[in-house]
């Protein structure tokens, strides 16, 4: 363990991130909203921090090993939230407490989409501008951004793209140097944001809007400048465009790039996970747009039809926006919407919880003890496609479901703990563990009714759903630290 090339890594990412608040100071210039200061601030008090801790270590040059990548990725997400809500504790309007500042800033970077806020409309552009922002650089991970830079620093890079990954396949890469690797996934999302933003001014948006809301969308993160979302715009057209790129941020950015790559769509259907990901959302919007239409909810048939299909893919994708109340809606429906935020997108996506490729490796695990029971001594592979699935893979899907499990009965437990009631307490953990945003009961519209202590469960359970759980948890085992 190098403790000082990670403290020389930490504070260049630091510096990084600082530089991070000038632009929504210059929006702040632009419409005279009044929080200037606050990103001036929060943007000189990053920097100090970033430089007090890389001074002491500048010339610590010595190669970053795979433990101190798993070190700097869990210091760094742990500290950007503190960092990220510099500007947040600055600003005269909203006036924020230390903790829903944090709690607004981890929301955001890790694309989560849950607010303590509320009067949207009425906050300076600025604030607006950084809340979204935040979403989409937390989105592809700044840590993967940085990958691509940090070799003009001489920093190595793949062992943050290890740990930084989400998924349960994380070696395989697209190009033969990291580096390259790390942009050509940040040219796919950075083409995505700009033909998104493009559509939703086309749509009808202000580009203020527009340019705000692709980048929440390609983040999969479900922050908005209004307290009704995407709602507010009252558009199908503007609904239907926010339908296609939720999707489409929702696949495997890899298969993306293999796609583009070789100017072959087949590449998408050839693969099994992206397979089991529309199967699921075609399957669960067939049953969710039946079942609204039998109970009348809505008065046209094209009504149904956008109100369901959007919160389908919103919450499956674990977008979190919203066009209608679905925690109002009748039946088994809004448990239903809060179950499939479990799965979530595909890995290597901006998604958030379990992942597609692990529920259906689950799934292809659970036919195959069925199988043995019948044929005891029957040697059977479990497989994607036509491709044998290792057992370690196998294992370590198992491993993670085991403490997801574990982590999400301690946290709810916890909340209930606090007065928090059953409804609210379960579907706040499913939200902030998946990096889903909207909940039911209390929490149906904001976390902001939470105590503090259920609101640092949250930060935590948003932090532990970002990294994938193991990236934090390996720092508590002996064997970590063990020479």
């Amino acid at each position: 363990m190098h403790l000082t090339v990670v403290q020389r890594i930490l504070g260049l990412l630091i510096m990084l991130f600082s530089v991070s608040m000038l632009p929504p100071a210059a929006v702040s210039l632009y419409y005279d909203d009044g929080a200037l200061n606050a990103f001036l601030y929060g943007f000189a008090v990053t920097l100090a921090v970033g430089v007090l801790i890389w001074l002491p270590v500048r010339n610590e040059l010595e190669e970053m090993r795979l433990r101190d990548g798993f070190l700097v990725v869990a210091a760094f997400w742990l500290g950007l939230g503190t960092m990220g809500s510099m500007p947040f504790m600055f600003s005269e309007q909203p006036f924020m407490s230390f903790t829903n500042a944090v709690f607004e800033s981890v929301s955001g970077l890790t694309t989560t989409g849950a607010t303590v806020l509320g009067g949207l409309d009425d906050l300076p552009r600025s604030i607006l501008y950084y809340r979204q922002q935040l979403q989409w650089l937390g989105g592809m991970g700044i840590i993967v951004l940085a990958v691509a830079i940090l070799p003009m620093l001489g920093v190595g890079g793949m062992q943050l793209y290890r740990a930084e990954t989400p998924g349960p396949m994380k070696d395989n890469k697209l190009t033969p140097r990291i580096t390259e690797t790390a942009k050509a996934l940040w040219y796919i999302y950075l083409g995505l944001t700009i033909v998104c933003a493009g559509a939703y001014w086309w749509a009808g948006m202000t580009p203020f809007d527009a340019i705000c809301h692709s980048f929440s969308t390609i983040a999969i993160g479900g922050f908005s400048t209004h307290d009704a979302s995407i709602g507010y715009f009252g558009s199908s057209t503007i609904d239907l465009i926010a339908i296609v790129f939720m999707f489409i941020a929702a696949v495997n950015f890899s298969l993306h790039f293999v796609v583009w790559r070789d100017k072959n769509l087949k590449h998408y259907f050839a693969d099994p996970e992206f397979r089991g990901y529309a199967k699921l959302l075609l399957s669960m919007s067939a049953f969710v747009l039946i079942y609204l239409y039998a109970k009348d909810v809505y008065g046209s048939p094209e009504e149904t039809f956008v109100n369901g299909l959007f919160q389908v893919v919103s919450i499956a994708t674990t977008t979190g926006f919203t066009t209608a109340n679905f925690s109002a809606w009748p039946g088994a429906l809004p448990v239903l919407l809060i179950f499939a935020s479990f799965i979530g997108g595909c890995a290597g996506s901006t998604g958030g919880g379990m992942k597609v490729m692990r529920w259906l490796l689950l799934y292809h695990q659970g036919v195959r003890e069925v199988k043995r029971l019948v044929h005891p001594n029957a040697e059977i592979p479990v497989k994607l496609g036509s491709t044998v699935v290792s057992q370690r893979v196998v294992e370590s899907v198992w491993g993670f479901f085991a403490v997801y499990v574990v982590l999400f009965a301690i946290m709810m437990m916890i909340m209930l703990a606090d007065g928090v009631d059953q409804v609210t307490a379960f579907s706040a953990v499913a939200a902030a563990l998946n990096n889903l945003g909207p909940g039911l009961g209390d929490v149906a519209s904001g976390f902001g009714s939470l105590s503090n202590l259920s609101k640092w469960v949250s930060i935590i359970a948003m932090v532990l759903g970002r990294l994938e759980i193991f990236t934090l948890l390996v720092l508590i085992s002996r064997s970590f630290w063990d020479r």
